[in-house]
């Protein structure tokens, strides 16, 4: 009998091209380690099918059988697709447990990690191998459920657990930051699911809105392009560059993406001494980012739990 298994995969967050990246546009994400998912799995011999856990994951029973649910619900589609890539038979006889501290409709990847941190446990507990290339493109398909028309970037960045510059269709490219960079993160407590805001996005493209939407897509690609080149030659923190997701903050707002909740925290981190402050991920709610100088990233928390953020995250990219 196989020895139990575990595996964790971080949270991510958006520094620039979110929306954007859905139309081809490149973005860069880091991954967020002070947050993860963590899944476990175990022998249950006596389990008919795959029991499956979630005390933590709102709207699901604390135990339930994996193949009672629809086919289109994510954990079982991880499952199912885990055992295509890892050429197994029909899962069975064990308990999959699963706990995550990532805010789940908060623009940090819950989804996408439970569902790395589910494939990675399962190869581990079966004793294959699996890439993170392998990993990324199965997590992507569950993405389909919970984002409608996923940008990619998501499962990418956690799969890989690294910064990442990435264009849909094209690839990604793992960064190697020349400097190391602070992010201060603060949840807005206001949900913010992707797939209702990409939707929104989409529809309005699709209507009357391609002419002012790609105005913007193409101001977005140049802001995320040189963020890029600035991580991997050492300049991201100074003000010429880093303004720049000022912009891009700026921009989304224009396409209707921010939210009282956010201009709240957004200004409270700039009025704190953040280099730059904008909207993260799916944006309406959710969360924003903070850059910060280094060693300065307890007052700008401070400043945005003061002003109301219902969680606070600290976390940093290193060279």
């Amino acid at each position: 009998m196989p020895s139990p298994a575990e595996s964790s995969s971080p949270g991510k967050i958006i520094l620039c091209g979110e929306h954007a990246v859905v139309y081809g546009v490149p973005a860069v994400a880091v991954p967020v380690t002070e947050v993860a998912a963590t899944a476990k799995v175990e022998a249950s011999p006596s389990a008919e099918g795959v029991v499956l856990q979630l005390p933590a994951i709102a709207g699901y029973a604390e135990a339930q059988e994996l193949y009672d649910l629809p086919d289109d619900n994510p954990f079982r589609k991880t499952v199912e697709l885990a055992q295509q890539v890892l050429g197994l038979p029909r899962i069975a006889h064990i308990t999959i447990s699963v706990t995550s501290t990532i805010p789940i409709a908060g623009g940090l990847g819950s989804g996408a990690a439970v569902s790395a941190a589910m494939t990675r446990a399962l190869a581990q507990y079966f004793g294959r191998e699996v890439s993170d290339a392998e990993v990324s493109d199965a997590v992507f398909e569950v993405e389909k459920i919970h984002h409608g028309t996923p940008s990619g970037i998501d499962n990418t960045v956690i799969s890989f657990a690294k910064p990442v510059y990435f264009r849909k269709g094209v690839g990604v490219e793992v960064l190697s930051p020349k400097a190391k960079f602070s992010l201060v993160i603060g949840d807005t407590g206001k949900p913010s699911p992707t797939k209702t805001s990409v939707g929104m996005i989409r529809e309005w493209y699709h209507a009357d809105g391609k002419a002012f939407l790609d105005e913007r897509f193409e101001k977005i690609r140049a802001i995320s392009e040189r963020v890029r080149s600035a991580i991997e030659d050492g300049t991201f923190l100074e003000p010429q560059v880093v303004s720049l997701l000022n912009e891009n903050h700026a921009l989304l707002a224009e396409m209707h993406l921010s939210s009282p909740e956010l201009e709240n925290l957004v200004a409270a981190a700039r009025s704190a001494g953040a280099l730059a402050a904008k909207l993260s991920g799916g944006g309406q709610g959710g969360n924003m980012i903070a850059i910060v100088p280094l060693r300065e990233h307890a007052r700008v928390a401070e400043a945005l739990e003061q002003a109301g953020a219902r969680r606070v995250f600290i976390t940093h990219v290193e060279p």
